[in-house]
């Protein structure tokens, strides 16, 4: 490759907007320019990489855990991928409960130096949990911060004076100093953020021992032949997941989903679902359902679910089939 490709990590913790904020940078990357996104997810069914080809980007995903984990192996898969495809910009998502500070030690390993620019790194931060000790005392969400050069503060317009008086007050006493930061709305992250030099190199590569090898090679959704639905599950770092796979031949009742989703009391659920209104990616964070419309067809349904807490996912499955008319 003649020239690098200038890359970013987007960081932040579970339900803090870092889907959301880059489907807004998708939305407004310059006309011509061809962009890549590497998704990780803590859930083994992939789906911020649905919700985003929907903006014509090149995707490629790492799901189950953190994509640091098996020596880099499922990362480098994903990105060797789309640097073969010469994109303008690569965008990294890990996933909320992932440790950046290695993918940044990857990135910036003898093996990518050639080929990627890697500027700086870009936290996402909730103001409203830096008042929340389940938040402030978790390493990964301080780790996440720790390693951003920029820190956005979204979701502002859900803030109370005292939240923004908060982030203010961390921004200041942060040492070393963020290189920018800035309170947004709707994940809208400045286009020009992204050109901002990466600023700190502190990257430890060892990873801690509590990670696990997850994913030893590229994630394939499609369902076995014959087979209605799928469904996996994950745990680790205090968190619990299970998702779900479901044939496109099954459709949801828009509202009933709506009405399901509504009443879950897990801390993070997204879905990318097949309903009698169409396509939609659905987005459950801070008991709020926030809804938009693709324009996907013949599309595999799919829905992730992390709590803390281990939930009773065979009622919940029961309750999922039964409104895709599933009959077992």
């Amino acid at each position: 490759m003649a020239n690098k490709v200038p890359t970013n990590i987007i960081t932040g913790f579970l339900g803090v907007g870092k889907t959301t904020a880059i489907l807004e940078l998708l939305k407004n990357k310059p006309e011509g320019e061809n962009w890549a996104v590497l998704v990780n997810e803590f859930g083994e069914i992939g789906i911020d990489g649905a919700m985003m080809t929907d903006q014509g980007a090149l995707i490629k995903e790492v799901p189950g855990g953190c994509m640091c984990c098996t020596a880099g192996v499922p990362m480098s898969v994903g990105i060797n991928a789309l640097l073969r495809q010469k994109p303008d910009r690569l965008l990294i998502e890990p996933t909320g409960l992932g440790h950046p500070k290695q993918v940044i030690a990857t990135l910036t390993s003898s093996q990518y130096q050639p080929y990627v620019d890697l500027k700086a790194t870009i936290g996402l931060l909730d103001p409203r949990n830096l008042s929340i000790e389940k938040y402030t005392q978790n390493q990964n969400f301080n780790d996440q911060l720790a390693s951003a050069d920029v820190i956005i503060g979204n979701k502002v317009d859900q803030c109370t004076v005292h939240d923004v008086d908060e982030f203010n007050d961390w921004v200041t006493n942060q040492t070393p100093s963020k290189v920018f930061s800035k309170l947004v709305q709707n994940g809208s992250i400045p286009i020009e953020v992204l050109d901002i030099e990466r600023m700190y190199d502190g990257a430890s590569s060892q990873i801690e021992p509590h990670h696990h090898a997850h994913a030893e090679q590229e994630p394939q959704f499609e369902l076995p032949p014959g087979e209605k639905y799928i469904r996996k599950e994950n745990k680790g770092q205090g968190y619990f997941s299970c998702g779900w796979l479901l044939g496109a031949e099954y459709s949801f009742d828009f509202d009933e989903l709506f009405s399901m989703l509504s009443a879950l009391t897990a801390e993070r659920v997204k879905a990318v679902v097949n309903t009698n209104k169409g396509c939609y990616a659905f987005n459950v964070a801070n008991g709020v359902v926030s809804v938009n419309e693709l324009s996907l067809e013949g599309f595999e349904s799919r829905l992730e679910v992390i709590d803390s807490q281990l939930m009773p996912w065979n009622d919940l499955e029961s309750i999922l089939l039964k409104l895709a008319g599933i009959e077992l």
